[in-house]
């Protein structure tokens, strides 16, 4: 089972005006649980696109089964048993799930005609072997995150795939359904598949790891076994430093109260929704997914139309039938989904930070470039922003500074309250240090802030004060000592009162 499937030998990859892979050596062996780990924008994801096919190395070399390989497209990798289970799911929605599974390979007849009824039935059994409890016929949007993933593992199986690369699998999924994952893994792991496993969770990568390689600014750090090494080690190899404090909480010196809810409604959402949130203070929202949590958040931005409720902000009662209306009143929000909700990827970044500011960096229409430069400059280094300038596609810049890009489009408009939602998914943890610094320091600087987050450290980590969410209610609310992961369990569990 030590048997190497694979290995990358000096491999260059370049961008332009970047070198993503620097001569980086790798090795992925049978029957084991080769953890990639570094900051965003180390090379990770780079790599495992250049051995699965979608990207072309410019030098170096790939080894399949100790045979030198060159593998153009990702059919051809696919054809070696090289399959890599995508971080953004590469799914069509409108198809079922058996004609994702076998997406660009479907089986036909000797007349060129699908045959459907053998791609349903093989598609079944994998389906069936990853316990899913729904079938190859339904379309894909109709499923959920989680289970359109389950159609993404299924393709190892009926490729039988010898290599499976999991890129940030579980970004998405709640404890439950991550466990669910973790079992697939550890099945492929045992039947002597070969497992990279991308991931920014320490927590998960001790878990289900056998070996552990870092890479930084596109070099490799280190490969160590995981039972010899500490997550402080790991830290420290991705990003040069020790985090001495991870979770950053600003000092509690709070103001008036600038936002009031007061049983804020809409029908199958949420229901009877009460909280208040003080200028200077960092209010946390806790719950599982589907608990209603940013569906609160994109109310108050105006973004949903409540069915009943009231809404005070900065002393005025307050119903925003549209976003831009909450952004002239001092709101921001900073979406779950940066991709679709909160970036152009195909706009630079003095573009997408001064979008929805049009009129403060504009004069009588025209565009102020001179001032979008000046407010780009400054929060790329407020947040220290990697790109290579203002005008970079988004595109091509790692999530972690993506994510940072959106938090500066909403800051430059010098809002009162910013609603952050799910502020570092997908976020290395150097990047999440630094966010969780500039959330203390928003706060001390007097705005009002609420974080909604699915990762217990974090929100307790951040938070003065943290409500949960199950079911569309809000059935607790936490300050001090009470803010333990127990409680909030408990909570959004169903295991306390309301």
């Amino acid at each position: 089972m030590n048997e190497i499937i694979v290995t990358a030998d000096s491999i260059l990859k370049k961008f332009p005006g970047v070198i993503a892979l620097n001569r980086v050596s790798f090795d992925i062996r049978a029957g084991e649980v080769h953890a990639l780990m570094g900051e965003n924008g180390a090379g990770k994801s780079t790599l495992m696109k250049v051995l699965s096919g979608i990207y072309n190395p410019d030098e170096g070399a790939i080894h399949h089964r100790g045979k030198k390989v060159i593998i153009k497209t990702p059919k051809e990798a696919r054809e070696l048993g090289i399959l890599l289970v995508h971080q953004e799911l590469s799914l069509s929605p409108e198809l079922s799930a058996a004609e994702n599974i076998y997406l660009g390979d479907w089986p036909t007849n000797r007349f060129g005609i699908v045959n459907k009824r053998k791609m349903n039935a093989a598609a079944k059994i994998a389906l069936d072997e990853l316990g899913c409890n729904f079938g190859p016929e339904v379309l894909v949007r109709n499923l959920s995150i989680a289970k359109q993933q389950m159609v993404e593992i299924a393709r190892t199986l009926v490729f039988n795939a010898n290599v499976v690369i999991f890129d940030e699998p579980t970004g998405t999924l709640t404890t439950t359904e991550k466990d669910q994952l973790f079992e697939v893994v550890r099945s492929l792991r045992k039947k002597g598949v070969a497992i990279v496993y991308i991931s920014h969770k320490m927590d998960e990568i001790f878990e289900i790891a056998d070996r552990i390689t870092v890479l930084r600014d596109g070099e490799v750090q280190c490969t160590v076994n995981t039972s010899e090494s500490t997550i402080g080690e790991i830290t420290n190899r991705m990003i040069g430093r020790d985090l001495d404090q991870y979770f950053h909480r600003a000092k509690a010196e709070f103001g008036a109260e600038l936002l009031s809810v007061n049983q804020l409604t809409i029908r199958g959402l949420f229901k009877d929704v009460s909280f208040s949130v003080r200028a200077g203070e960092v209010v946390g929202l806790y719950g599982l997914i589907g608990a209603g949590r940013s569906e609160v958040a994109e109310t108050l931005f105006g973004v949903r139309q409540k069915d009943s409720g009231e809404i005070i902000f900065d002393n005025q009662k307050v119903s925003f039938s549209s976003p831009k209306q909450a952004i002239e009143k001092g709101l921001a929000l900073v979406p779950e989904d940066r991709k679709s909700q909160g970036l152009i990827l195909g706009m630079g970044g003095r573009h997408n930070m001064t979008l929805p500011h049009l009129s403060l960096y504009s004069n009588m229409g025209v565009p102020r470039v001179d001032k979008e430069l000046q407010v780009f400059e400054d929060y790329k280094t407020k947040l220290e922003i990697k790109t290579t300038g203002p005008e970079q596609l988004l595109s091509d810049l790692s999530g972690g500074n993506q994510q940072k890009l959106v938090l500066a489009k909403w800051l430059c408009a010098h809002p009162k309250l910013i609603i952050l939602d799910e502020p570092t998914r997908g976020v290395d943890v150097g990047s999440k240090s630094a966010i969780h610094q500039y959330i203390a320091t928003l706060a001390e600087q007097g705005l009002a802030v609420i974080v909604i987050s699915s990762e217990m450290p974090e929100v307790i980590g951040v938070s003065h004060r943290i409500l949960t969410m199950a079911e569309g209610r809000l059935v607790g609310e936490y300050t001090g000592k009470e803010m333990t992961e127990e409680n909030l369990i408990a909570a959004v569990s169903g295991l306390t009162a309301a």
